[in-house]
């Protein structure tokens, strides 16, 4: 049976080694599992497990990039215990300062065509952008592979992109991003992975498929992943000097001729879940926002309406490369930010910060009053310097822009290009670099006909046959973690259960923690969970006593989170559908209904005398809940190896 680029990806790193197609449960193996400063709460839960050294030590990989600029002497304790840890099992580390993790794994050489590379960060998607299956994990998944080797899995049906004709000058890959979240903003590639195919990727640059590939995650898929062309085995070939120059040379230029004379691809005839196309010359700039990823605007529309800025923002894993430094500098060269704006700049690496250092674009971005960072996450996560106070509002050459992410909840924040951002920065509103004509985004969509995912009925033992509560409404699409929980909160590791259970949904509605009991059952819209692959948004509910999550449907990090710690999430349309309906004028953020009855062996959920089907939960997912959680399961695993 013919298979797409992703399953043969995936086949590749199970441990059956059978072919494996969307929908199947397995058991794989990474070639790599990068972790950043959650690597402290990492250490916590292998320990937990009864586990003392890596089942492989070349496969973890350690890069500190989140809360580098703070220099308190807890952050600064918890990052020496990782250092410490690393250098005990033979890991590889990379300080605070050496670059975001994402970027590390990639010019570092960690990620190479047909591998299949895992981060407990949701933006792992980057990956993608080297031909690779990059996707997130979560924590708990992390430890398992650090114990055992493997974790986990459910492979997702696959979407193909097709990207057509050729892009307008001054149009970017975070254009071409935003355009495709923009245009197919109903869940189109919701828990998909995502294949890129068609003529117009071969004028895509690798930092601007980097930046398509990182900002999938918003667009809801768990990976993009593009095709080992010419482009990027030429960039290959350069990175593997550059590496062997540094006496690191984890692929050679032997390895590329390999790859080049037998790239992994999709078999001809593979099936698709869904296909996509967009007309690469119908992109023009646009901006995202405010709030929301998927709201769009053409930026001749937006600027026109002369949105006052205060702060504007070049950094992050998905546009804090040389050519996004260097298409900041070519607009603001010999220009000065306008007064009451600050603008920061981050390199993505220092290696980045080295290079543009080196060919003038930080000193062209100097005497323009830009305010530098260290290579790091910071302002993008809502730490550190320059984060958005009440009332500002930022544009931001990052990749989310969620209420409070980057600061205040009572801010606002647009994103775009770094080219938009500059101009931006000098105007003093959201501006653009320079003149476009409005045109429609021209797309096509197609949905074809693939098996469904596998999930199973019936209820095994020692899990509950009902659940009975009262339930919560929450009526909001794309409820998003850092909604759920904040940034701020989830890279401290002194939090309590306590602490933890009353900061649940504190950015989405403050009076949560008034209403919310013990047993209750919450029940959302679409894309519940999107944003951050943070586990906390899972277990924080759970520790408020929340009996389970219904849906219309979930970011799936966010399930795996769930499940992973033993909390339950269940996908259930027609009952999102009828409450909707009934309850449409509702203007609180948290709705107080009647008692909602769930009854796991018919996979029926009851309100009001009314009965409404959802999906059943598969055998493993529940196996892993009766246990209590996947560390429980990789605990007994570990024992009984012993």
């Amino acid at each position: 049976m013919s298979q797409t680029l992703v399953e043969k990806i995936a086949t590749a790193h199970t441990l059956g080694g059978e072919p494996v197609f969307a929908g199947d449960y397995l058991r794989i193996r990474p070639k790599h599992i990068m972790t950043h400063d959650n690597t402290s709460a990492v250490m916590g839960k292998f320990k937990a497990i009864g586990a003392t050294r890596m089942h492989d030590a070349s496969q973890p990989v350690f890069a500190i990039d989140h809360d580098i600029q703070n220099h308190s002497p807890e952050n600064l304790g918890k990052y020496a215990k990782i250092e410490a840890f690393a250098s005990e099992q033979g890991v590889d580390f990379y300080r605070p300062g050496t670059g975001i993790s994402h970027q590390v794994m990639i010019e570092r050489g960690y990620v190479t065509p047909g591998s299949m590379v895992v981060g407990s960060d949701s933006h792992s998607n980057i990956y993608g952008a080297i031909s690779a299956l990059g996707t997130p994990v979560v924590r708990t998944d992390a430890a398992s592979i650090w114990a055992t080797g493997e974790t986990w899995w459910q492979v997702p049906p696959v979407a193909q992109v097709e990207l057509t004709g050729t892009l307008q000058d001054g149009v970017t890959g975070k254009d071409v991003i935003i355009a495709l979240c923009g245009a197919f903003n109903h869940d189109e590639v919701l828990n998909h992975a995502v294949e890129f195919v068609g003529e117009g990727i071969a004028q895509l640059t690798m930092d601007q498929r980097m930046s398509i590939a990182n900002m999938t995650t918003e667009w809801g898929a768990l990976a993009g992943v593009f095709p080992c062309d010419e482009v990027l085995l030429t960039w290959l070939e350069d990175r593997a000097k550059w590496m062997a120059a540094r006496g690191f040379p984890r692929y050679s230029a032997e390895d590329v001729s390999d790859w080049a004379g037998n790239p992994l691809a999709a078999d001809a005839d593979a099936t698709y879940a869904v296909g996509l196309s967009l007309d690469l010359g119908s992109v023009i700039p646009h901006v995202s926002g405010p709030d929301h990823v998927k709201v769009m605007h053409a930026l001749p529309e937006i600027e026109a309406k002369r949105i006052a800025i205060q702060k504007a923002y070049v950094l992050s894993c998905v546009n804090g490369r040389l050519e996004d430094l260097q298409a900041a500098a070519a607009v603001v060269k010999g220009q000065h930010v306008a007064d009451g704006v600050e603008f920061y700049v981050a390199a993505a690496s220092a290696t980045i910060q080295a290079e543009a250092e080196s060919d003038g674009t930080w000193g062209i971005l100097a005497d323009a009053g830009v305010i530098f960072l260290p290579p790091g996450c910071g302002t993008c996560i809502g730490l550190g310097a320059g984060t958005l106070e009440p009332g500002e509002v930022g544009i931001s050459a990052t990749n989310r822009n969620f209420k409070g992410r980057m600061g205040s909840r009572d801010a606002k924040a647009y994103l775009a290009s770094p080219a938009v951002v500059a101009a931006s920065a000098l105007a003093g509103h959201i501006a653009a670099p320079r003149t476009y004509e409005c045109c429609e985004v021209r797309t096509q969509f197609t949905q074809h006909k693939s098996s469904s995912r596998k999930g199973g009925g019936g209820v095994i033992d020692g899990f509950p046959a009902s659940i009975t509560g009262r339930m919560l409404w929450l009526p909001v699409d794309n409820l998003n973690t850092d909604g759920i929980y904040s940034g701020a909160m989830t890279y401290r590791d002194d939090v309590s259960r306590e602490d933890m259970a009353a900061a649940a949904m504190e950015n989405y509605d403050p009076t949560f923690t008034t209403i919310a009991k013990p047993g209750d059952i919450i029940v959302s819209g679409l894309n519940f969970g999107t944003g951050s692959s943070r586990e906390q948004a899972a277990t924080c509910l759970k520790v408020r006593g929340i009996a389970c999550v219904i849906a219309e449907s979930f970011s799936q990090t966010y399930v795996r989170n769930a499940i992973n710690n033993g909390f339950i999430c269940l996908v259930c349309p027609s009952l999102v559908a009828a409450v909707r309906t009934q309850f449409s004028g509702e203007s609180a953020s948290t709705v107080v209904l009647g008692e909602l009855s769930l009854n796991f062996e018919l996979a029926t959920a009851t309100l009001g005398g009314e009965s409404y089907a959802f999906m059943p939960l598969g055998q493993v997912p529940q196996e892993i809940i009766v246990a209590g959680g996947a560390e429980n399961v990789v605990a007994e695993r570990l024992a009984a190896s012993s």
